[in-house]
């Protein structure tokens, strides 16, 4: 379990970075969100490359999830990840359902992001 950052980089590519709680306070105050949804994505489910719609935290709830990058590397979120979603510009990242048994996940949008 765990919290990270997906973001775009100075040269448009979409990278993943694992936040510390402990040296990034701002990420334990509360944030202004608007709505939630709940999502399933079926064994199998694939979505080539795309970018975020809005910034948003996406949190897996059951299954696993596999987030590719442009370089080429394969990063799977289980149960309980939580992921700061904002590369809404540049590459963008392909998502997958990884393993054998469907994805939930809950996607909370920032408000005024």
């Amino acid at each position: 379990m765990g919290t990270y950052r997906l973001y775009t980089d100075s040269q448009g590519l979409s990278q993943i970075e694992k936040i510390d709680l402990a040296s990034t306070p701002a990420w334990t105050e509360a944030q202004a969100t608007t709505t939630i949804a709940f999502r399933e994505a079926a064994v199998g489910n694939f979505s080539d490359y795309h970018t975020a719609p809005r910034r948003q935290f996406v949190i897996i709830l059951s299954g696993q999830l596999q987030i590719g990058l442009k370089d080429g590397s394969l990063h799977v979120f289980g149960p309980g990840d939580a992921r700061l979603v904002e590369d809404v510009t540049g590459s963008g990242h392909t998502t997958a359902t990884h393993g054998d048994v469907p994805c939930i996940t809950a996607t909370v949008p920032l408000a005024n992001q």
